[in-house]
């Protein structure tokens, strides 16, 4: 046994679509880097943006305690965060209008056009592949990756000892909406 080389399971279906998806994840962060380097920000910065944009489309409020929290950042490293891109000209403070003790981050027009010049060469690429098929195919890729967001969330919060989201439960609502609009069979 010693000294034989290591072989991996079998190259199977599943087995080659994980590559792909760590290939596609590893290529992701790849991108990023890149883009926020040419652009003087690390990819925290790039992270924090995106929270923010998402919690905002939403409607809801973004306090420096939501992105400690969503980037697992201790207190210094969330307000070193919110300096950089405060000093960026990316987000600014302001203060809650019905609690003025909370401070609220939001993004200002610079991050948003910052960022659409980041991430075009990924959208305009992305879109011509997406455009290369029909939406069925698109339809099933979409269920198939809420699948694994939510399988990655699921493995992330066992890896770090919380109580794990079961596929379709409560506190895994994506996996349950996937489900029911998947077409019965």
């Amino acid at each position: 046994m010693a000294g034989e080389p290591f072989q991996g399971p079998p190259d199977s279906a599943p087995q080659s679509l994980i590559r792909l998806l760590q290939e596609f994840t590893l290529e992701a962060n790849r991108y990023a880097d890149s883009a926020g380097e040419r652009n003087d920000m690390h990819r925290t910065d790039l992270n924090a943006l995106a929270v923010i944009m998402r919690h905002t489309a939403k409607g809801l409020v973004v306090t420096p305690g939501v992105l400690r929290k969503e980037l697992h950042l201790s207190s210094p490293a969330t307000t070193a965060l919110i300096d950089r891109l405060d000093n960026s000209g990316h987000v600014v403070r302001e203060r809650h209008a019905s609690d003025r003790r909370q401070v609220q981050l939001r993004m200002t027009p610079k991050a948003f056009q910052d960022g659409g010049a980041m991430f075009l060469p990924l959208s305009r690429h992305m879109g011509a592949a997406i455009a290369a098929f029909s939406p069925e195919e698109l339809e099933l890729v979409t269920r198939f990756m809420t699948a694994m967001v939510d399988a990655t969330v699921a493995a992330r919060q066992e890896a770090s000892g919380d109580v794990p989201a079961t596929p379709g439960s409560p506190a895994n609502p994506g996996a349950s909406a996937a489900a029911e609009s998947r077409p019965p069979k």
